[in-house]
């Protein structure tokens, strides 16, 4: 497994087009990864004409990057070489597999569906028509996580005995508010999957990947006027003897507090923390190749918010992938793994019992209703 380098990344020759379907809340950092990554913005789409003219001012776009309330309709017109999906969560796959049946290489924000066959057809359909898909997990391009990315694979650890993904943050009903989709089964999910999937997909591939057996819980506690989870607990076994655990909620009062990640092995102790897993924290290795002080000073980031810097570096890899014909750091496999992981936990706690890996066909909307209707429950759509 190959450590992202992004210093050593190919100079682009040829400015590439790229287009941009859905200017909601995460598309400004796929804006300013574009553009620092010199893409030719060539298009904008959304259903709300005021979402991309805020976006073109914030961004100052020229004349040339065009405006379309219908993303087929700019497919066809501009033909961008890549687009990035920063829509509700519901449509991903549907726009990814309209971009992959033109020949469209594409960026998904995470998560990369809401059902396994869904991201199975995205995976399946991307060979087929030869182009690259990247799932939008950039938090694996922070500082601090490709420094123990970079410990696990050099082995440092020894034997791996378990790791634990905490994410302990604040959404409150105005942020419910600005979009009806959020917390619905249909086109997003709960805390796990919306706010804590990022995490969840550090420890999985830290751990080595593979999944036996999730047993999770889960509940809503403070958001009656959402229909999914707002605190989602798990234990897992992963295939080589190790285990995770998993806890996430959206329930801290009254701002977010951190999101966590711990790595405990025979021959090492990691700690990465900070508002998104942004720093290392604690540093121990048995073997004293580096000293701790000087490793917590220097993966230090302070990012503005919890979506870090990790866009640029994952537009620059996966630009660099379609030039050079191959796999993205952060490919559609990975993107259904962490999905997988999270409907695991929705399984098993819907089921109340242990759910075995790999899961065959799950979706969110399998859970519809667990928690009853938001009308149900006295909340405003």
């Amino acid at each position: 497994m190959r450590s992202f380098l992004p210093l050593q990344m190919e100079v682009i020759e040829k400015t590439m087009k790229y287009a941009l379907i859905g200017c909601g809340r995460i598309s400004v950092n796929h804006i300013a990864a574009a553009q620092a990554n010199k893409l030719d913005i060539v298009a904008i789409s959304d259903v709300l004409p005021e979402k991309m003219d805020e976006k073109r001012e914030k961004f100052a776009l020229s004349d040339t990057t065009k405006s379309y309330a219908d993303y087929k309709k700019m497919l066809a017109k501009e033909k961008p070489e890549l687009v990035a999906i920063c829509t509700e969560s519901g449509k991903h796959a549907a726009i990814a597999l309209d971009c992959i049946d033109v020949g469209t290489n594409v960026i998904i924000e995470k998560p990369i569906a809401l059902s396994l066959s869904d991201a199975d057809e995205i995976i399946n359909r991307a060979r087929q028509h030869g182009v690259k898909v990247c799932t939008s997990h950039q938090n694996r391009f922070n500082k601090s996580i490709q420094k123990i990315r970079e410990a696990v694979e050099q082995e440092r650890f020894g034997k791996m005995f378990y790791g634990t993904a905490h994410i302990r943050w604040c959404r409150d009903e105005n942020y419910y508010k600005q979009a009806s989709w959020r917390g619905t089964w249909e086109q997003d999910g709960g805390a796990l999957m919306n706010q804590c999937i990022h995490n969840i997909d550090l420890l999985r591939w830290m751990m080595g990947d593979e999944v036996v057996e999730v047993v999770g819980m889960t509940d809503k506690l403070n958001h009656p006027y959402l229909e999914c989870e707002d605190l989602g607990v798990a234990l897992v076994k992963f295939k080589n003897g190790s285990y995770g655990i998993i806890e996430g909620t959206t329930d801290v009062y009254p701002k977010n507090l951190e999101e966590t990640l711990y790595l405990f092995g025979e021959k090492g102790t990691v700690k990465a923390g900070g508002s998104s897993v942004n720093k290392i924290e604690a540093w121990q290795f048995a073997d004293g190749k580096d000293e701790e002080a000087k490793v917590i000073d220097e993966f230090h980031e302070t990012p503005p918010n919890v979506y870090g810097f990790g866009h640029t570096p994952l537009y620059a890899d996966m630009i660099d992938a379609i030039k050079n014909n191959r796999e993205p750091y952060v490919n559609a496999e990975a993107g259904k793994r962490a999905l997988e992981m999270v409907l695991a936990i929705y399984k098993s706690a819907a089921e109340g019992k242990p759910v075995k890996l790999p899961l065959e066909s799950v979706s969110t909307m399998d859970f519809e209703g667990r928690f009853g209707k938001k009308e149900e429950r006295g909340g405003k759509q």
